[in-house]
């Protein structure tokens, strides 16, 4: 069997991230190749698209947001991802088990003795009339039968889990500061959630195998298991198996990957890439030995932003910039208005986590200076790298 080092790992997820080479593809079609982003903080997929498409513009991905051909929504592995519509309602019912299970195993003594079925049916009840809701409102609600539970328990039981919601606009538009408010997600999407296959089957799960090779693999299935976080897929990946290749990694394990998906040269040079915080080109793997040292794997979820220097991560990198603030008006109906902001100038700031080159520096550099670009709108090109890191 062949044996994939991380060098060759690390150029496979480059390319299927459109990491190796930015994509002129529609940022809708991007997001459904990475199946999904990460986005429990609202601003970095912006960051992440960037990274990703030729000519990215933050209006194309409000115009998705406000249009529900994507949404914001819990689902892999408990944390909020922009999903598209399509996917999000594929794959709810396939997460509900772990989903549930997670919040209770977290608020195990908080919860303790509430019958989760009667919560969910009476938060349907009051969610019914199709108005928004922040956790706190939908929590009021609610305290009269079930006074006694701390309130972040039962709004997370709410929320992330009993009831399918979406995070509505203005929330995850672009420099727009807004609270979380929540309605059904078959409300918003005014399309019913795919239920689970009564014969036993797992389409869904099978789906979920197929999608995750073609932006992550080759991997493990240790790998898909922490990128979605759902234990019951063995029999999905059973059910695919023999449209898969395998491969083994440099630790022994047993990689499967799509047989057509792209495995660059080991050789290929790749770009400097500037990631968001909590990227799933990292977060994507229990094994990230591919794309980050073990020694920095913390940063992967400390919430770090992270500069790809050959591929790996090198550096982190933060923004800072002075503020314009407007009123965002939103576009759904009961929408609250946000607050955006507009950064400029922006001055973008790189720590280095190993010595860089002199062409590594100035790749760094002219990268960085395109990002303070954007994030200014053409006002900046501003960056430092910190002559003190490493």
């Amino acid at each position: 069997m062949t044996v994939l080092d991380n060098r060759a790992l690390n150029r496979a997820t480059l390319a299927r991230q459109f990491l190796l080479d930015r994509t002129g593809t529609p940022a809708l079609d991007v997001v459904a190749h990475l199946c999904g982003i990460q986005a429990q903080e609202p601003q970095e997929p912006f960051a992440g698209l960037w990274s990703r498409v030729r000519d990215f513009r933050p209006s194309a991905l409000d115009g998705l947001l406000t249009g529900r051909h994507v949404v914001r929504t819990h689902l892999m592995r408990r944390t909020v991802h922009l999903v598209t519509a399509a996917d999000a309602l594929a794959w709810r019912a396939r997460h509900d088990t772990m989903l549930r299970g997670r919040v209770l195993t977290t608020y195990r003594r908080e919860l303790a003795g509430l019958d989760p079925d009667e919560v969910a049916a009476a938060g349907r009840e009051i969610m019914a009339d199709g108005r928004p809701r922040t956790m706190a409102e939908l929590v009021d609600a609610l305290t009269g039968r079930w006074p006694a539970p701390p309130r972040r328990a039962l709004g997370e039981l709410l929320v992330a889990a009993l009831i399918p919601m979406a995070q509505l606009p203005p929330r995850g538009l672009w420099r727009t500061k807004a609270g979380v408010r929540n309605v059904p997600l078959a409300t918003w999407l005014g399309r019913d959630i795919a239920p689970l296959s009564p014969d036993g089957s797992d389409p869904a799960g099978q789906a979920l195998v197929r999608r995750y090779l073609a932006a992550f693999g080759p991997a493990a299935s240790a790998d898909l298991r922490a990128w979605c976080g759902l234990a019951g897929l063995p029999a999905a990946v059973d059910a695919v198996r023999g449209e898969l290749v395998a491969f083994r990694d440099e630790r022994g394990r047993q990689l499967l990957d799509l047989p057509d998906a792209p495995r660059p040269d080991p050789a290929t040079p790749a770009p400097v890439r500037f990631l968001p915080a909590f990227d799933n080109a990292i977060l994507g793997y229990h094994d990230r030995s591919r794309i980050i040292d073990d020694a920095h794997r913390g940063l992967s979820v400390t919430g770090a932003r992270v500069v790809l220097v050959d591929g790996r991560v090198s550096a982190t990198w933060e923004a800072a910039a002075g503020t314009l603030t407007g009123t965002a008006v939103g576009t759904a109906t009961g929408t609250a208005t946000g607050t955006a902001t507009g950064t400029v100038p922006v001055t973008v700031t790189v720590t280095p986590l190993r010595r860089l080159s002199r062409s590594e520096h100035a790749a760094v550099t002219e990268e960085g200076r395109s990002l303070a670009a954007f994030l200014s709108d053409g006002d900046s090109d501003r960056v430092r790298i910190d002559p003190s890191a490493a």
